[in-house]
């Protein structure tokens, strides 16, 4: 009775040091990339040689590189290597991460404008985004970005930007409406900083010149037909991102947060605050089916002004509705889509999809009640398709046309490479 005794605390003991027992990462292996660099992921990876072994920071891994552009699909698996020590394999499917781009739009006033770029998403194999646009919008501009999000680790990055827009505005007066040409040139720095995979924030500044110069249309005596303008605007964000991806579809939420204050060097354009937060929220809905959504919600400082910040734009917010057609110091739009899948191939989608763009805005000067006001209200359902490459980051040609049912409404096509939001 006594020898069973032992040696029953005996295989107890035994089971339990065994049971107990931690395991640790002997190596963290990168397989599938060609272009993106092995060294890269690690160095993004949460997942260390000698840390825990714990599945969930290699779920969160997984996720962060899902996220790249330059990965289509990631995966991970684990096998044993001696004592308590194991391998972490990822195992990447790869895009191709030179996109060009295109946004091409029109109404029924026969108004054309596009912007056509060429980007690269994965200079140097480290998810370094690198490229410029050039934009017709009855007037030319261009611009240059540079974004680099894991310069040290995966916490720190850093921004460059230069653009030189133009183009044709309307400025809403007592009188009439005035159209002026419209130059912003500009350069910004920021400094990117992650938290985790899920909370990121970005900062900087960014020097710039606006030139308005009327072109015709109505005037009134107390906005000047030329005006130069130089300003430094200060800006935050900061983003809750807890999206995750399977190729074409999306789940989860997301929340970007953007403030920025602008000081001005002319009293005819105020120093003014402005802040805006977009949530999306995307569901898969059986094995086909992706609902998307996106709220906006924004104020600036309600200067009595007729260069509101916020514009009415369907390349921006409302499909079919028009460039620039309207301005505001508030901004409420939602954007809801249904996307179907009618054809999956292993490098090729065709997704249809039906949505109702809807948005109201605050007068310069008005109060909040304006939002409730019909004469600010657009709302434009319509129908759109998709023709997706899975192997090509952001591959995603689209073509939409909404209808506006509220009054004095437009249509219109608007196309695009990405999804509209």
């Amino acid at each position: 009775m006594y020898k069973k005794a032992l040696l029953f605390f005996f295989l107890i003991a035994l089971f339990t040091k065994g049971y107990g027992q931690e395991s640790y990462i002997a190596d963290v292996k990168v397989q599938g990339n060609k272009r993106l660099k092995s060294s890269f992921v690690r160095l993004i990876s949460d997942a260390k040689t000698g840390r825990k072994l714990d599945s969930t920071v290699l779920d969160h891994d997984i996720i962060r590189l899902k996220r790249l552009p330059a990965v289509s699909h990631a995966y991970y698996q684990v096998f044993y290597s001696q004592d308590n020590h194991y391998n972490v394999f990822y195992n990447i499917e790869e895009n191709f991460t030179i996109n060009p781009q295109l946004n091409v739009y029109t109404t029924n006033d026969d108004e054309f404008a596009y912007r056509a770029g060429l980007y690269e998403f994965n200079t140097l194999g480290r998810n370094i985004a690198f490229g410029g646009f050039y934009q017709r919008d009855i007037f030319d501009s261009f611009g240059i970005n540079l974004r680099a999000p894991f310069v040290f680790n995966n916490k720190i990055g850093i921004a460059l930007n230069f653009q030189s827009l133009t183009t044709q505005e309307p400025v809403f007066l007592e009188e009439g409406t005035a159209e002026y040409k419209y130059n912003n040139t500009s350069f910004e720095v920021l400094g990117l900083y992650a938290f985790n995979f899920r909370h990121r924030i970005e900062s900087g500044v960014t020097f710039f010149t606006e030139d308005y110069e009327y072109l015709f249309g109505a005037t009134s005596e107390a906005v000047p037909q030329e005006l130069v303008v130089d300003k430094l605007l200060f800006k935050g964000v900061y983003e809750f991102d807890n999206l995750d991806y399977y190729y074409q579809y999306t789940g989860g939420f997301k929340s970007t947060f953007n403030i920025q204050y602008v000081i001005a060097s002319n009293e005819t354009l105020p120093d003014f605050l402005i802040w805006w937060n977009d949530f999306q929220y995307f569901m898969r809905v059986g094995d086909k089916g992706n609902w998307a959504n996106r709220l906006r919600i924004g104020l600036a400082t309600n200067a009595d002004s007729p260069f509101a910040p916020f514009s009415v734009d369907n390349n921006l917010n409302v499909r079919g509705v028009g460039n620039t057609i309207d301005r505001g110091t508030g901004v409420i739009v939602l954007n809801t889509e249904y996307r179907y899948t009618f054809v999956d191939k292993s490098w090729f989608v065709v997704q249809g999809n039906a949505f109702v763009d809807a948005g109201s805005w605050r007068n310069p000067g008005g109060d909040l009640s304006d939002f409730g006001d019909d004469q600010n209200l657009r709302v434009y359902p319509g129908i759109g398709m998709r023709f997706i490459h899975k192997k090509i980051f952001n591959a995603t040609f689209r073509v939409d046309y909404g209808y506006g049912i509220t009054p004095s409404a437009t249509s219109g096509f608007v196309f695009g490479i990405g999804q509209y939001f």
